[in-house]
C-alpha cells in the first residue's frame, strides 16, 4: 500500500510530520522517495501525451483553416462562371470547416490547460522530491557522521592504547621516585655559601698563627 493515495497528497504533504510519526524514518523516506519517483515519471508521461494532442490539434486547426479559404476561392470561382449551384455547395463545406475549427480551438484551450496544470504539477511535484532526497542525504551524512565518532571512540579506548598510556604513566613515577632519591641522598653534602666564607676565615687564622709561631722560632 502506498504513502499517498493521490498527486495531491504529496504536493500537501508535510515530510518532517511523516518521518516523526515514523518507527523507522530512514526506510519511510525511501518509501516516500521511491513513491514520488513513480508518481513523477507517470505525470511526466501525462505531459508527453497531453503535449502531442496539442501538436496534433494544432495541425488539424491549420489544415481546417487552410480547408476554409479553399472553399472560399471555390465559390468564388463558382460564382465567377456563374455556377450558384456550386457555389452553394462550397460555401456549406466552408461553413462545415469554419464550424469544426471553432470546436478544435475550443479542445485546444483545455488540452493547453491541463498541460498547464500538469507543469505546475511536475514543478511541485519535483520540489518536494528534492526536499525528500535532500532530508534522505541529511540522514545518511548524520549517519556517516556518527559511525565515524563511534570508531574514533573505539579507538580512544581500545585496551591496548589504554595498557601503553598506564605503562608510560608507571615509567614516569619511577623516574620521579628515582630523582627524587638523588635528590634526598645530596641533602646536607653541599655547603652552603655562608659556611664556605666561615672556612674561608677559619683557614686564614690558621695560617695567620702559623707563620708568627715560626717567625718567633726562626728568630
Amino acid at each position: 500500500m502506498g504513502i499517498f493515495s493521490r498527486l495531491s497528497d504529496i504536493i500537501n504533504s508535510n515530510l518532517n510530520a511523516l518521518l516523526d510519526k515514523a518507527e523507522d524514518p530512514e526506510k519511510m523516506i525511501k518509501m516516500i522517495i521511491s513513491e514520488m519517483e513513480q508518481t513523477l515519471a507517470e505525470v511526466r508521461s501525462a505531459s508527453i501525451r497531453t503535449l502531442a494532442d496539442k501538436k496534433e490539434l494544432t495541425r488539424q486547426l491549420a489544415g481546417l483553416l487552410n480547408d476554409v479559404d479553399m472553399w472560399q476561392e471555390k465559390a468564388e470561382l463558382a460564382v465567377a462562371k456563374g455556377r450558384d449551384d456550386l457555389a452553394s455547395a462550397a460555401l456549406g463545406e466552408k461553413a462545415r470547416a469554419e464550424q469544426s475549427h471553432q470546436s478544435l480551438a475550443a479542445e485546444l484551450v483545455q488540452v493547453e490547460q491541463a498541460l498547464a496544470k500538469l507543469e505546475a504539477d511536475i514543478t511541485r511535484l519535483q520540489g518536494k522530491l528534492n526536499e525528500a532526497v535532500a532530508r534522505r542525504d541529511a540522514m545518511v551524512l548524520r549517519q556517516t557522521t556518527l559511525q565515524k565518532q563511534k570508531q574514533v571512540r573505539k579507538q580512544i579506548h581500545r585496551p591496548d592504547i589504554n595498557n601503553a598510556f598506564e605503562k608510560f604513566a608507571s615509567f614516569e613515577r619511577r623516574i620521579d621516585q628515582m630523582e627524587a632519591e638523588v635528590e634526598a641522598m645530596s641533602l646536607g653534602q653541599n655547603p652552603s655559601l655562608k659556611s664556605q666564607i666561615e672556612d674561608l676565615v677559619v683557614s686564614e687564622k690558621v695560617n695567620q698563627e702559623l707563620a708568627e709561631i715560626k717567625k718567633k722560632q726562626s728568630a
